[in-house]
């Protein structure tokens, strides 16, 4: 059972990070030795930092979204604090030399949002650039997916915010969870439409687009632009499988998502594929 789900492997162990549990503090992590069988290990922020309060007073005890990324010698997992349906959250970000360890350094805030802005700070994504350069996409309904270039010292955001992908004809844009990957001169944009969180009457699905330029435009395999509402179905699930989404890959070769499986009361399990390429390029499992 893990909920918005992200992998990573530090020599042969695999490690996955998810959204705490409801009403229990902190950032769900677990470990398995060949990707099939998993073990729960110590969470993340057994305790809430405290300044967490000075930017949203009202946050919900768990961390949400947690994306793992191995970049410059670090583990580095950019987390979301907020509360169900609201645009006052932000992004942190917390990091080691070695998950194993456990020992994780709190890196301080990221980037934060309030109702004063158009977008929500949450569902943060690291993508490197092919210049090796680190970047950040994130956003959850309201205006969509952005994008922001992060300083590779500090990893934190160093000025202009991009817009990448919407849904405006779709009521309340439910869009969100985006993962971006570089492979072979495009940039792919994984996002997911619709609405999780309900069980087997979920409907989330997973949507992927393409670009040549990390800050887009991006398109589906119709040509359509994301932020016009555009997007290819990737995954939409089947009958015991509902609502895959909040995707992460690991090395362009892993799909990791979860889904609600209705054949066990419509709990969150995590679902891992191998992903594979067609000769367009286009992403498949």
């Amino acid at each position: 059972m893990l909920h918005d789900p992200s992998l990573t492997k530090e020599g042969n162990v695999w490690w996955a990070f998810g959204t705490g549990e409801v009403d229990k503090n902190g950032i769900r992590v677990l470990r398995s030795e060949d990707g099939r069988r998993w073990g729960a290990t110590p969470v993340i922020f057994p305790q809430p930092l405290p300044w967490w309060k000075q930017y949203v007073p009202n946050h919900a005890s768990n961390q949400w979204a947690p994306d793992v990324s191995y970049y410059n010698g670090r583990y580095w997992v950019f987390y979301s604090v907020s509360s169900f349906g609201s645009n006052t959250s932000l992004i942190g970000l917390t990091s080691t030399t070695s998950i194993q360890s456990g020992n994780w350094r709190d890196d301080g805030l990221v980037i934060r949002s309030t109702p004063a802005n158009d977008y929500n700070a949450i569902d943060g994504d690291l993508v490197i650039d092919a210049n090796g350069e680190p970047w950040l996409s994130f956003g959850s309904f309201w205006s969509g997916i952005k994008l922001t270039k992060l300083d590779k010292n500090t990893m934190k955001p160093t000025g202009t915010i991009h817009s990448i992908a919407a849904r405006p004809n779709v009521p309340n844009n439910p869009i969100e969870a985006p993962n971006i990957t570089y492979r072979n001169g495009y940039y792919y944009l994984f996002v997911s439409f619709d609405h999780c969180c309900r069980g087997v009457d979920s409907d989330y699905k997973i949507a992927v687009g393409r670009s040549k330029n990390i800050t887009g435009p991006y398109v589906d395999k119709n040509g359509r632009n994301m932020l016009d509402g555009g997007g290819t179905i990737f995954d939409a699930g089947n009958e015991r499988w509902i609502g895959p989404g909040h995707q992460d890959v690991y090395d362009n070769n892993v799909f990791v998502r979860h889904a609600y499986d209705a054949e066990n009361n419509g709990i969150p399990r995590l679902l891992i594929n191998d992903l594979y390429w067609d000769s367009n390029g286009w992403p498949r499992y």
